[in-house]
């Protein structure tokens, strides 16, 4: 009995390892962050991104100039900004996915989100079943000569070598029961 125990233990552990393996960080904007400054396309930057259920949201900006507040489909259409889901204003703000679906988030500065800064986070049911959209496939707009293009994806899986000496300990324990 205690060797089923251990063995199921031991399942559950390395479950958790690997869903906590396959997360990842998504700066908002790349390099260029969450600003009206420079053009950043938000549209073009999600649907670049294939966002999972544990997947990290990072807002960084300057949080004397902006802010990040969640709302519906509706408010995030039209800009309104009026009765926020939720509220953002320390200029690091992260927001871990839990469900499916959209999280439409927008500057609630007045202005703002009607130059741009506004973004659609849609958590896919599972990467096989995210197709190309016509705005992935779009061309990259092109912007002032003086702004700051966004750097290659800041998405970075939260591996670390912590992970792995936790798979060496499951394995060298799974070893033992043999």
């Amino acid at each position: 009995m205690a060797l089923v125990v251990r063995v199921v233990a031991l399942v559950v552990a390395v479950a958790a390892v690997l869903k906590v393996s396959s997360a990842a960080v998504y700066k908002v904007g790349d390099s260029a962050g969450w600003t009206t400054f420079g053009n950043v396309n938000y549209k073009q930057w999600a649907a670049s991104k294939t966002f999972q259920l544990g997947d990290v949201i990072r807002f960084e900006y300057n949080p004397q100039l902006h802010n990040v507040i969640r709302v519906t489909h509706a408010m995030y259409r039209s800009c309104n900004a009026s009765l926020p889901l939720d509220s953002h204003t320390t200029g690091n703000d992260t927001i871990t996915i839990t469900t499916r679906g959209h999280y439409f988030y927008m500057c609630g500065v007045p202005g703002h989100c009607q130059a741009g800064q506004k973004v659609d986070i849609n958590a896919m049911r599972h990467p096989s079943l995210a197709a190309p959209t016509p705005s992935a496939l779009a061309p990259p707009t092109v912007t002032a000569p003086h702004a700051p293009t966004p750097g290659p994806s800041m998405a970075a899986p939260l591996q670390s070598l912590n992970g792995n000496f936790v798979l060496l300990g499951l394995t060298l324990l799974v070893s033992g029961l043999a």
